[in-house]
This record gives C-alpha cells, structure tokens and sequence, in this order.
C-alpha cells in the first residue's frame, strides 16, 4: 500500500487543530523550565548544604528520562491524593526535566560575564537586585540566547510525548487518524513535516535575536 497523497492532504486540517495545543505547551514549559532553572541556579550559588543540595537535584533531574517524569506524576501522585490533569502533568513534567539543562544554561551565561561588571556594580553602591537586574540579567541573556532558543526547540520536539498522557497535540491526533484508519504513513508523515517546519521558523527567530542581541551589546 503506497503514499496517498490526497489521504495525507485530507488529514492536514486534523492535525493542525491541535498546533495550538502544542505550540502552548511548548512555551509554558519553556517559561516553567526558565524560571525553574533560573531558580535552581541562584540557589546553586548559594553555596554549603543548600548549594550542594540544589546541586544534586540538577544532576538528578538530568540524569532520569523525561517518560520517567511523565510517569510519575500522572500515575504514581494519584496513590498519594495528588490527581493532575494531563495537560497539567505534561507541562509540569517538562518544565522540570528541561528545568535542570537550563539551570546549566543560565550558569553558563552568568558565569562569562567578566567579575569586574559585579565590582563596578558593587562600588556604585546598587544593590544585589539592582545589579541582577540591570548589570548581570542584559548580559546574561546575550550569552544565553542561542542555547535557550535551541531548547525551546527541544521542548517542542518533546511534545509528543504528551501523547501518552492523552493530551490532544499534533502527534496525538497523527495517531487518532492512524487508529482509525489504519494507515499510519500519511498522518505521521504529515505531523512529522509540521514539527519540522515549526523548528526551522522558530531556530531561525532564535538566531535573529542574537544577531540582534549581540549587536545591541556591541554599541
């Protein structure tokens, strides 16, 4: 049994349905996984016990698949009274595995800023929080631009995931048609060309900002 184009085309306005459910996840969990790890990072630098702690939460969280997470919370948190919705559970779950790279992401950017712009900061008499705000965090974001970018293509390539969960995304609905029909090709093809078409826009939009970050910070 060959491609059937038309069949393909037929199932287009289908999966497109659910591009807002996908697109929305993925950039709750973006922010979710950004403040997560910004947190995680802060609380890092802390140093001693707290340091050590949040230190050993990174690790973990990296170490463990994003399934594992996913599992966890939508099946093992009900026997403990804890019952989430899945669309609740998916961008929970991803918000925490991405949480634990992005910590690394945001260190990784704070931790090229030169330690003589927190001296200035600090003998122009601003206080830690001003000196987040308006020294380190416009430089930090240069810095991390085009990682962040390229996990937030990461989290929408996890997606998918979600279709365990029953939550109505692109691939979710791919396999509904594929289920229903029987021919599994056409619709996951489809689902699989959409995904790729919203990485591409989105990587180039990524790479935009930079160029556009980077040339701000050289005036």
């Amino acid at each position: 049994m060959g491609f059937d184009l038309a069949f393909a085309l037929s199932s287009v306005p289908t999966i497109l349905g659910a591009i807002g459910t996908t697109l929305g996840v993925a950039f709750v969990s973006c922010l979710g996984a950004a403040a997560l790890g910004f947190l995680f990072d802060m609380l890092r630098r802390i140093g001693g016990v707290v340091g050590l702690a949040i230190g050993f939460v990174i690790d973990f969280i990296r170490s463990t698949p994003v399934l594992a997470w996913l599992y966890f919370l939508y099946f093992v948190l009900p026997f403990y009274g804890i019952r989430l919705g899945s669309l609740t559970v998916g961008v929970l779950g991803l918000s925490l595995y991405y949480s634990g790279y992005l910590a690394e992401v945001f260190k990784a950017g704070i931790d090229a800023i030169p330690k003589g712009q927190s001296e200035a900061a600090r003998a122009l008499s601003l206080s830690r929080r001003d000196a987040l705000i308006y020294v380190i965090a416009p430089q930090m974001l240069r810095n991390i631009a085009a990682p962040l970018g390229n996990y937030f293509v990461s989290i929408l390539k996890a997606t998918p995931y979600l279709a365990v969960l029953a939550v109505p995304e692109m691939l979710g609905r791919a396999f509904d048609i594929a289920s229903e029909t029987y021919r599994y090709t056409e619709p996951l093809v489809v689902a699989g060309l959409i995904f790729l078409v919203l990485a591409l826009v989105i990587s180039h939009g990524v790479k935009r900002l930079e160029r556009r970050l980077l040339a701000v910070g050289a005036r």
